[in-house]
């Protein structure tokens, strides 16, 4: 428990912070290395490309499987604000979801998601567990009775035949129910064996030679759903007749990479993603098997609690705004140009103008106003600096990919790789030196290689918190 509890604990207090304002649970804590709050969607702006109903769902779900193994909800207890707050959202939003993003974002926005439904109306069903184990047989009978009730909803208005739909207003689809696998997990009985046999003996009738695809819309697959999806009647035969054409895939793929979990089922070739943590999923099979749980969990020496408080964020003060703030104009040029194009005596008249941020649409996080599609972008704008005082001033910048950016002609930042939102970067010693009241000048260099590509710099003074 204690190692569940080490992941789920600084979502918690995330959540449970000022900085969460939404009713449904946070996405992410941040881009590793950097726990600094949700960069996902709309992050801690707006509702954007959020995870409603699944990010509720999962924590809800979490926090129950952490209760079966102790036997008690007092791990639940610390944050009974933040779950009760997210049963209530699955109550009102989660039977029949709205046009939103689930797990598998690749695939898109999808309305009146099933498999979304299944893992909130499992997620009410783990909120009814928690109230019970915590002696509140009122509510444990409120949300038990909404989530059978939602349930028996679901088999009637997904059903289509000899199969469950992809979305309730679309006839003649389908899609791998793998969020059904808490039900048996959590003995939450909200499903029938009914239901469970219906699906799998489609999915044997529709797999493909290298595996089971997502959903009927395209034929690539996501090879820990598989490993779930195997797992949802309990029967040996079906695990391993879905776990079969996964092995040949393994064995056969002619892309020689660490394992990817994102593939083709008909060619055998990697489609994305590389050695991810989701791999795990490939384990589930193991959590139907009550004796081995209750072996693994019993080895709990550590027993922590009283984990540290989350840190209080450092309090910023835009000083050059940034393009999520203000269409600032730039000058740019996409052509490499002539040496010293960072200096202050740079003649760079000849440039073209164009309102920040600078790349292509779709790209995460972006805020985009001048395209920029090409190779490489060299960029130059002056602006005007009070005398202060500051307390620690830094770049705010969103790059994709590789960026240098330069103030008053001296290195001040080099960026490797990408980012998917705005992040706080300390300035070079040597660049701060150079900053003065009045008119200063910030230069950008950002090179791209494949994917998305954007590049936006603005400055802030950033005071540690006290």
């Amino acid at each position: 428990p204690t190692l569940a509890k080490s992941f789920l604990v600084p979502f918690l207090n995330y959540a449970a912070s000022d900085r969460w304002k939404f009713p449904f649970a946070p996405h992410d804590l941040g881009t590793y290395p950097h726990a600094n709050g949700q960069v996902y969607g709309g992050g801690e702006r707006t509702e954007e490309n959020q995870m409603p109903v699944e990010e509720s769902g999962n924590l809800l779900l979490l926090v129950a499987a952490v209760a079966q193994m102790e036997g008690n909800a007092g791990f639940a207890g610390l944050y009974w604000t933040q779950l009760e707050k997210w049963a209530e959202y699955l109550k009102a939003k989660g039977f029949d979801p709205e046009n939103q993003l689930c797990t598998d974002d690749f695939a898109g926005h999808l309305a009146h998601n099933v498999n979304l439904s299944a893992k909130a109306i499992c997620g009410l069903g783990a909120f009814g567990k928690l109230c019970r184990l915590r002696g509140d047989a009122v509510k444990a009978d409120e949300y038990g009775k909404l989530a059978r009730d939602f349930a028996a909803r679901w088999v009637k208005e997904a059903g289509d035949g000899d199969h469950f739909r992809l979305a309730f207003d679309r006839p003649g689809t389908w899609r791998q129910k793998y969020n059904l696998v808490w039900g048996r997990i959590l003995r939450l009985d909200l499903f029938p064996s009914t239901v469970l046999r219906t699906e799998m003996d489609y999915y044997r009738k529709v797999q493909n030679r290298y595996g089971l695809p997502l959903d009927g819309r395209r034929t690539y697959t996501k090879l820990d759903w598989i490993l779930w999806t195997a797992t949802l009647t309990g029967e040996r035969s079906d695990f391993e007749a879905l776990l079969d054409p996964v092995y040949a895939f393994v064995n056969e793929t002619r892309d020689r990479s660490p394992m990817t979990d994102w593939y083709e089922t008909q060619s055998a070739r990697k489609v994305g993603f590389t050695a991810r943590p989701v791999v795990g999923g490939v384990f589930l099979r193991m959590l139907h098997d009550g004796e081995l749980w209750k072996k693994h969990a019993s080895r709990d020496k550590t027993r922590a609690s009283s984990w540290a408080p989350l840190p209080k964020p450092p309090v910023t003060k835009v000083v050059v705004p940034c393009a999520r703030d203000e269409a600032l104009t730039w000058r740019y040029t996409t052509s490499q140009p002539a040496e010293g194009w960072f200096n202050a005596d740079f003649d760079a008249a000849a440039w073209q103008e164009g309102p920040a941020g600078f790349g292509s649409p779709g790209t995460p996080g972006a805020t985009v106003r001048t395209e920029w599609t090409t190779q490489g972008i060299w960029l130059r704008r002056n602006f005007e600096l009070s005398a202060g005082p500051f307390t620690d001033l830094h770049l705010r910048i969103h790059h994709d990919e590789d960026a240098e950016v330069y103030i008053n002609g001296v290195l001040a930042a080099r960026r490797g790789g990408f980012t998917i939102d705005y992040e706080d970067v300390p300035l070079s010693g040597a660049a701060r030196a150079t900053l003065k009241p009045g008119r200063n000048l910030i230069a950008v260099r950002c090179r791209q290689t494949r994917g998305g590509q954007y590049i936006d710099v603005g400055l802030v003074d950033v005071t540690p918190a006290r």
